[in-house]
């Protein structure tokens, strides 16, 4: 069984990206998937015993998998669970019912074992890692200035980065941050149009009031930084947060190592929106566990071309949905590897 928690890596390498540039280079020079696993494993789906396709998307999880792992035969042996916290100052606007200390009371719940991710990674036998950001200090409050200085962006992305081990073979997101879904919810606006009403949810538990603050503090926001709407790395230094930025490290480690990535919800699809905007097939080698009870998260995975294997009406973020969706892809390849051919049952195959 794989440890249910485990301590963040080391502080990552300050020059990873030194510079917005270089982070955009990485974000536009992106590896494909194996095409050659991908064909074995479309070829062993042809004679097992089953009419074509009746499994559906489990031959298809399955063919992602072995494409990104580069095996006609994948695995799930090394599965990683990570969280990112962070702070947010926008807090201060009313968008949320939670203040802003519950982000490090939920790290040490973590931390002890209380939370619902921690039976979650377990039931999955994930490995879990916890990782909060900039000492969960908050960032600025993105209606009045940039949410983080290009240093403070570059560091969390490249925290994110340095936390994805090459030798994964599956690797869960999530997030944790009082705030965040404002957050995400101006970085949707900002990457695909849209205002505060359209894009405002309620989060963890606003009331209509609270909606409605969390709908103006995002449109003041996108006025705010309006000159850079059309630069999805700039957008989501101006209005995103630390843990956000981490997610999208992350999601771009994974690629750069060919690790397939399940994203959780709302939060953790709109933190790696940006790399599906600068490069067409940026999330490829990712899938969407579930569609939370976040409305816009709905929109968001339609504007991103992201169907949901799950939906649960969940909407807890710490990577819920994407730890509960292991189970459903370790089953999709013990139907791959286990099942029997035509010829090797000895039924007749399809005329």
């Amino acid at each position: 069984m794989a440890r249910p928690f485990s301590d963040p890596p080391a502080f990552p390498d300050p020059l990873a990206f030194p510079d917005m540039d270089a982070l955009r280079h990485a974000c536009a020079g992106l590896p494909p998937a194996d095409a050659a696993a991908r064909q074995a494993i479309a070829a062993r789906n042809a004679v097992l015993t089953k009419p074509p396709g009746s499994l559906g998307r489990l031959e298809e999880l399955a063919a992602w998998l072995g494409a990104w792992q580069g095996r006609a035969t994948p695995v799930l042996e090394r599965v990683r669970v990570i969280v990112f916290a962070g702070n947010h100052g926008v807090v201060a606007r009313g968008v949320s019912p939670w203040p802003a200390d519950v982000t490090g009371q939920m790290v040490g719940n973590f931390a002890a074992g209380g939370a619902a991710i921690n039976q979650l990674a377990r039931v999955a036998d994930a490995q879990l890692t916890v990782i909060p950001l900039a000492e969960l200090a908050p960032t600025a409050d993105f209606t009045e200035a940039p949410a983080m200085d290009e240093a403070q962006f570059l560091a969390a992305v490249a925290a994110g980065h340095a936390s994805v081990p090459p030798q994964t073979d599956l690797l869960c997101l999530g997030e944790m941050g009082i705030g965040n879904t404002t957050a995400a919810a101006a970085l949707a606006a900002a990457l695909f149009s849209g205002d505060g009403t359209q894009w405002a949810g309620p989060g963890a538990g606003s009331d209509a009031a609270g909606i409605a603050r969390k709908a103006a503090a995002i449109d003041a926001g996108l006025a705010r930084h309006a000159a850079w709407r059309g630069d999805p790395l700039e957008m989501a230094r101006r209005v995103g947060g630390y843990e956000l930025a981490a997610i999208l490290g992350a999601v771009l480690a994974a690629r750069r190592n060919r690790v397939p990535v399940v994203l959780d919800g709302f939060v953790c699809t709109a933190a790696a929106a940006p790399l599906a905007r600068l490069h067409p097939e940026g999330l490829a080698h990712a899938v969407l566990s579930h569609q939370s009870a976040e409305t816009a998260h709905g929109v968001l995975a339609r504007h991103l071309g992201l169907a949901p294997l799950l939906a649960l009406e969940m909407r807890l973020g710490e990577a819920s949905g994407a730890a509960l969706a292991v189970p459903l892809l370790r089953a999709a390849l013990a139907c791959h590897a286990g099942m029997a051919s035509f010829a090797e049952a000895g039924i007749s195959a399809r005329q």
